[in-house]
């Protein structure tokens, strides 16, 4: 019996049932079924899930999904919705009936359909059965996730192409006669990793005072001689699965405070490297670095200094479980986690590096090969 039909099984249920799009991670990863419209999900104990789906999806669903589909006719949704303003307790009564007991549903099930089903059976809310169950991946995720990792080395060398070959005219980076800003780069990443079938959102170019707010975006002119944070995370666009990567580096001549706090973050992405392995807690890797940061002057105080968690899932989305922080449970093979020690002073700047990687019984096998060199 599998976690989930263990879940079903221990909450008293007779099956879980998820509404959702393809948008949701936790239903991708249950009918590996692209849609932008909402399908039912039903599964019971010792049995196959079913999808729901509509008659003009039927033919796609079942040649790519995992599991048999039906149609909202088969599932008999059309006997009970005689209104077209009684959607929600039309679908409510078609689960009752493929469900043929109490159900269990995820916390993002729509309020309205799970008060259609109180009508017919108790509805109980899982705790974040699916969340574990995609945080152990199996060889197929994990070479979509290293596939991903290496589109975004390529968006990664895009951007800090850009950065190189650009000259220095009173204090700021010129590329092609132009000032370049955070937006040029942030936009020739997103380019480049479209040319790999990924796309990105939201990626950091912060630069300099913007890089000591770890998820400051970045706008505006590039400084020489200040720390610019590039973190790019992109999602394949046919498989949904998602890599993580961050780099830091200067064009001109860093302070040496900036040279100080990139060494101890060098230091610390390697020793919290050294300390990942299956059924090591991800508080005692975060811990370790913590207690490194601080041996070397940087303990965290307010905005500065080491100012989140070392790492977190990666996969159907971009942060999941597990979590390498103070709350971080044990680690598993086939986790997909970062390892991102950073350092953040307000008036200096940020430091942040960030590698992806699988969780083995002995140790971390990185899937990042981009260089970490500073100074460009």
């Amino acid at each position: 019996m599998d976690l989930l039909d263990q879940a079903i099984v221990s909450s008293g249920a007779a099956a879980y049932v998820g509404y959702a799009s393809s948008i949701d991670p936790d239903m991708r990863y249950l009918t590996r079924f692209q849609t932008t419209d909402p399908v039912l999900y039903l599964k019971r104990p010792d049995e196959r899930g079913l999808v729901v789906v509509s008659q003009m999806e039927y033919a796609r669903a079942a040649s790519e999904s995992t599991f048999a589909p039906l149609t909202r006719a088969e599932a008999g949704l059309f006997t009970h919705w005689k209104d077209p303003s009684d959607r929600w307790s039309a679908m409510a009564a078609a689960i009752a009936g493929l469900a043929k007991g109490d159900v269990l549903v995820p916390p993002s099930f729509p309020i309205a359909l799970a008060r259609g089903l109180e009508s017919h059976c108790r509805v109980v809310v899982d705790e974040g059965t699916i969340q574990r169950l995609r945080a152990v991946k199996v060889p197929g995720e994990v070479q979509e996730i290293r596939a991903v990792q290496r589109a975004n080395e390529a968006g990664m060398a895009a951007a800090v192409g850009m950065i190189r070959a650009a000259e220095v005219r009173d204090g700021l980076l010129v590329l092609g006669g132009e000032e370049l800003t955070a937006e040029r780069v942030r936009a020739e990443c997103h380019v480049t990793l479209l040319s790999y079938g990924c796309r990105a959102a939201d990626t950091i170019v912060a630069c300099g005072e913007q890089a000591a707010q770890p998820h400051q975006r970045g706008t505006g002119p590039l400084a020489a001689d200040q720390p610019i944070v590039i973190d790019i995370f992109p999602e394949d666009e046919l498989s949904g699965y998602f890599a993580d990567m961050t780099r830091t580096v200067v064009k001109g001549e860093p302070s040496d405070e900036v040279r100080g706090m990139f060494e101890a973050v060098v230091e610390a992405k390697a020793l919290a490297i050294a300390r990942i392995r299956a059924g090591v807690s991800g508080a005692e890797v975060h811990q370790a670095v913590v207690d490194h940061f601080a041996e070397h002057g940087y303990a965290s105080e307010g905005a500065a200094g080491f100012t989140h968690n070392l790492g977190h899932g990666v996969g159907l989305e971009v942060h999941e479980l597990p979590t390498l922080g103070p709350q971080g449970s044990l680690l598993e093979v086939g986790n997909v986690v970062t390892v991102e020690p950073g350092l953040y002073l307000p008036g200096v700047g940020g430091v942040r590096l960030e590698d992806l990687g699988l969780v083995t019984p002995h140790g971390f096998e990185n899937f990042t090969r981009f260089d970490e060199d500073l100074v460009l």
